[in-house]
């Protein structure tokens, strides 16, 4: 049975849950697929998970990381219209702009799918199957907007009119919010409501909708809530969020839309109906494991071994601490259901705040023209990521931590340490680690290696406990300690007055670069591999694993590379961003997209015209 197990985790290329192991399932917010993600929703999702990813992978558990676009319901077909083509195409089209954009900040994923897949389908239709097998849902019938014209009823962003509020009367409102007043509204409460296909005006007919029974579900799901939230360590504003939805009281929860985007509803009553998207998206999260691997259930259905840890913004903590566990517990079987999650605040642009809507804000796919290395704007994003309350993106800020914090210390130190041991003999080392006898004796190295150690238990402690911003500011705490170290012990009135002291500076100095690669690659990879490229190890030497006895070696820096090792080429790792270049940037990314782009046609024209006129 063992050797079939092997081969088939052989043949399939797919990790799989391992006895004995620690089996950690990590999903991201399934980012919707009608626009480019900006930096909030990078930093609020995937980027966080990624991160928690890498780590998991650096101490050896076996850990899969999961994500992919939300294709359906009505915002995409609302954009296929405005785009002039099918929901298919506009999800073809912004999935590959999304995987680009993840790409080129090296996000990890095992599988980076999408929800109009035939599992999603499967798994969306069998669950509603054993929610109706089991009485969890009702019948409601519910008045809305039919346009005649087109044969069908309108889903609130197929509808605009006039605010019904007197202090507004703004005549373009949508049919689920005014964007002047920021009033949520119903389709039916516009006056002079417009469908926004053929312009007509639609009737008000009654038509009838499947509905999830939160109320009966609440005893199941509480239980849940209270004992997972203790185990998993909620984050306080997850906490918050869900105990809103239940003081509020639980209300049925509409999960049918008349759409023809999504998942067909498997009932001969509601057959030209279709999942709504807050009821099929989460499962998204299943469906796209099992087009990673078809031994899915072995991570969805196992709780006993498998840990399922969640990412994503606060606006989206009620659909998977209430609504998708309750659907899941009312299918009886035995799901994995979520043991943490890690919820981010919002992150503002400047003066106002991101919106994909309005296109303010820096955009993923704006970052690779700022010729900033992804590392940095990983870095920026990470330090600045919202744990707690809403932080703000500032030109100024990025600047700041990148001159400050990556240039003038992580940099300064590694380049310092490796630049001096590639030094020819009689200046340096001749790019060959030293040998290093005699640590028992040296004070200032001891103390060191004790800050460490302690720092290192701190970084892990943090990290287990996915407090991402945190675990990375005493990473950069190590390299402040290097620094001072190199400060405090005079390597280079050592090197000439006491050789076997400078020796154990350097080697010591050299294996804090080894250990702040390996902490710090889950936050900037590419800086790790770059850093690696010039100890000469290959990629695969970073690891925090216990079983190797990593973490403790961790606290003997000078023990971290052997002696006689030759090093690479030291090369800057970093480059500063000028003041003029933040003027550049500040500028390039005001206001809108719109506004940006009309910017440039009129410089593109100023040019052209400057063009003839010389050539005149």
């Amino acid at each position: 049975m063992g050797d079939e197990k092997k081969d088939k985790k052989v043949e399939t290329g797919k990790k799989v849950p391992i006895a004995g192991k620690r089996n950690i399932l990590i999903t991201s917010a399934l980012p919707y697929v009608n626009n480019v993600p900006h930096l909030g929703n990078i930093i609020g999702s995937v980027l966080s998970a990624d991160v928690f990813a890498r780590y998991c992978r650096l101490r050896g558990y076996n850990v899969i990381y999961i994500c992919g676009t939300d294709e359906y319901g009505t915002t995409t077909e609302t954009k296929a219209l405005e785009e002039n083509c099918t929901p298919k195409q506009i999800c073809d089209k912004y999935y590959a702009i999304h995987k680009e954009v993840y790409n080129w900040f090296n996000i990890s994923f095992d599988e980076f799918g999408r929800t109009s897949t035939p599992q999603q389908t499967d798994i969306c239709q069998s669950i509603f199957k054993k929610l109706m097998e089991n009485n969890w849902l009702s019948e409601n019938m519910i008045q809305q907007l039919y346009c005649d014209t087109c044969d069908r009823f309108l889903a609130d962003r197929f509808v605009e009119g006039t605010c019904p509020f007197p202090t507004c009367n703004y005549d373009s409102a949508r049919g689920d919010q005014c964007e002047k007043c920021g009033e949520l509204l119903n389709t039916t409460e516009l006056k002079d409501p417009r469908c926004k296909v053929c312009r007509k005006t639609p009737q008000i007919r009654d038509t009838n909708h499947l509905f999830l029974e939160l109320p009966l579900l609440k005893d199941k799901l509480e239980v849940y809530i209270n004992d997972m939230s203790v185990a998993g360590s909620w984050s306080q504003n997850a906490i918050q969020a869900t105990h809103g939805w239940l003081k509020g009281g639980l209300k049925p929860r509409c999960i049918t839309r008349d759409l023809k985007w999504g998942v067909p509803v498997p009932h001969e009553k509601f057959k030209d109906k279709v999942f709504y998207v807050w009821f099929d998206a989460p499962i998204g999260y299943v469906s796209i494991t099992a087009c990673y691997t078809p031994d899915w259930e072995k991570w969805w259905k196992n709780p006993e071994n498998v840990e399922l840890y969640q990412f994503m913004g606060k606006d989206n903590v009620p659909f998977h601490t209430v609504m998708f566990p309750s659907a899941l517990l009312g299918t009886g079987e035995n799901w994995t259901l979520m043991k943490s999650i890690s919820v981010t605040e919002y992150l503002n642009y400047e003066a106002g705040k991101f919106s994909k809507s309005k296109g303010i804000g820096v955009f993923g796919n704006d970052v690779k023209d700022t010729n900033i290395p992804s590392e940095v704007w990983r870095y920026y994003l990470l330090t600045n990521r919202p744990e707690v309350s809403d932080t703000l993106f500032t030109w100024a800020d990025l600047q700041a931590k990148l001159n400050t914090e990556l240039l003038n210390n992580l940099g300064n130190f590694i380049n310092r340490v490796l630049s001096f041991i590639a030094k020819p003999p009689g200046l340096g080392y001749g790019s060959v680690i030293p040998d290093a006898p005699g640590v028992e004796s040296n004070l200032l190295t001891k103390t060191l290696s004790e800050k460490i150690g302690n720092y290192v238990e701190q970084y892990v402690e943090a990290m287990e406990k996915v407090k991402l911003k945190q675990a990375l500011k005493i990473a950069m705490s190590i390299s402040s300690e290097g620094n001072a170290y190199l400060q405090e012990s005079q390597f280079w009135k050592l090197y000439k007055q006491d050789q076997a002291s400078c020796s154990l500076v350097v080697r010591t100095s050299v294996g804090l670069v080894y250990l702040l690669s390996c902490l710090l690659e889950p936050f900037m990879p590419s800086f790790s591999i770059k850093v690696l490229k010039q100890l000469n190890l290959p990629p695969e030497k970073i690891s925090l694993c216990d079983e190797t006895g990593d973490l403790e070696r961790a606290k003997k820096p000078w023990e971290s590379l052997p002696a006689g090792h030759k090093i690479g080429t030291p090369e800057p790792l970093f480059k500063e961003l000028k003041d003029e270049d933040v003027e550049f940037f500040r500028e390039k990314f005001a206001g809108s997209q719109a506004d940006r782009d009309v910017k440039d046609r009129s410089r593109k024209e100023i040019t052209e015209q400057l063009g003839k006129t010389k050539l005149t």
